[in-house]
């Protein structure tokens, strides 16, 4: 049964100003009934695509004249909305609602109307969420990317007006979604150690690099160019201004040795730093920044260390130079100007060719430390290109698990399946 169409008066006057909504229509794939975007023109909307989008009035237009089954609104990351789902949670016979998603109705106190299915509720507000996890259950929260099928059936006991709810949607998220990662850090800190100080921080003292060489050596490392982007404060790269931050402060983890406050002192002085960097988002009152870095400096397998580097075994991945010498692994490389020549060596003047060798040797050691401080340098970015994966991963699963209860949909997804 396709719901009946929303009611100008019955919707929010800040979301009908806006130029972000579509039609959509239901389609079957795979024997499941799911609702698609669509253009006012007869074509697949896009979550992600604003010249896809339209006015109110024009997608309603459009439903009303039957080419559509009814209308959406779509977040966006250039507005301040956040949509929170709430799914089979509410019957469609009584409307009696378990009492879980009640106390989350009442918590954000916003603009709530009941879905299509008429099992569930959309609740919009103004806000931001945290980094990490939106969707557990019967619970997802999003900003951006997504749409929500509009009912324009509003709940009489909330407000008529979107309200700005960003402390209780960190609460909220906390509660749901950051309960797991506390355990899992409290499992695993020492005694002494607060519950705000991860153990990777606490065993990656640093190193003696100041900023000013974390800077330069960063934006000369082969992900150098990745780096100087995100130094100037470039998000175009990635889906979020969120994941742009973990990115940054993960080429950072690695140049400062997971010196925290050195990595917080960074991003500060970096285009990226926001006002939202220093706001509690967390249920172990820890800010949206200590966070980021907690996550980045345990997320980084391996740390720049300067002292180590003229130890050319001790960073070799691959042992390949012991192979052809002979040496042993703890021994360090021969220094060409140490005393322990042969007789012959310490009674005569060395020879052009002796000479020649000798600036050989010195090369090839220079060469090798160079080729060690590569794959360092590969290696942080091979972790940042992991996170960025595992993101996009987690984004692509959330799209898969979309269902007919008008969860939100990107067109990208609908290709995949």
């Amino acid at each position: 049964m396709t719901p009946p169409l929303p009611e100008r008066d019955r919707l929010p006057d800040k979301l009908l100003e806006r130029g972000q909504w579509v039609g959509w229509r239901k389609q079957t794939r795979g024997g499941d009934e799911t609702k698609v975007p669509v253009t006012v023109n007869g074509g697949y909307a896009s979550a992600t695509d604003a010249a896809t989008w339209t006015t109110f009035d024009e997608a309603l237009a459009y439903a009303t004249e039957g080419a559509a089954d009814g209308v959406g609104f779509v977040f966006s990351t250039d507005d301040p909305y956040v949509g929170v789902d709430l799914d089979n949670c509410r019957s469609r016979e009584t409307g009696e609602t378990e009492a879980w998603a009640t106390v989350i109705i009442d918590q954000l106190a916003s603009y709530t109307e009941i879905s299509p299915s008429g099992t569930g509720y959309h609740i919009i507000v103004r806000g931001s969420l945290p980094p990490d996890g939106n969707r557990t259950g019967n619970l997802e929260l999003y900003e951006h990317s997504r749409f929500f099928t509009m009912t324009g059936d509003h709940v009489d006991e909330t407000p008529t007006t979107v309200a700005d709810r960003t402390d209780e949607l960190t609460a909220i998220h906390g509660a749901y979604f950051e309960t797991q990662h506390s355990q899992h850090d409290t499992q695993h800190a020492s005694n002494t150690t607060s519950i705000t100080t991860p153990p990777s921080v606490v065993d990656t003292p640093g190193n003696n690099l100041t900023d000013e060489d974390v800077v330069e050596r960063a934006s000369n490392a082969a992900n150098g160019p990745k780096f100087s982007r995100l130094w100037k404060g470039d998000t175009s790269a990635y889906d979020s201004h969120s994941e742009a931050d973990m990115a940054l402060c993960s080429i950072l983890s690695f140049w400062t040795g997971g010196d925290a406050a050195q990595i917080d002192r960074l991003l500060r002085d970096s285009g990226l730093y926001r006002k939202k960097w220093d706001e509690t988002h967390f249920a172990d009152g820890s800010t949206y920044g200590e966070k980021t870095i907690e996550r980045s400096v345990s997320r980084t397998s391996d740390f720049y260390e300067p002292s180590q580097w003229s130890n050319a075994d001790s960073r070799s991945p691959t042992r390949t130079d012991s192979a052809r010498t002979g040496r042993a692994d703890h021994q360090t490389p021969h220094d060409p100007t140490s005393t322990s020549a042969t007789p012959t060596e310490r009674s005569n003047t060395a020879s052009p060719r002796d000479t020649g060798h000798l600036d050989r040797l010195k090369d090839l050691q220079s060469h090798l430390e160079s080729v060690l401080a590569e794959n360092e340098r590969l290696q942080a970015e091979l972790e940042a290109e992991r996170e960025r994966r595992r993101e996009l991963e987690a984004a692509l699963d959330a799209v898969d698990k979309t269902d007919e209860s008008g969860r939100g949909w990107s067109l990208f997804g609908w290709f995949r399946r």
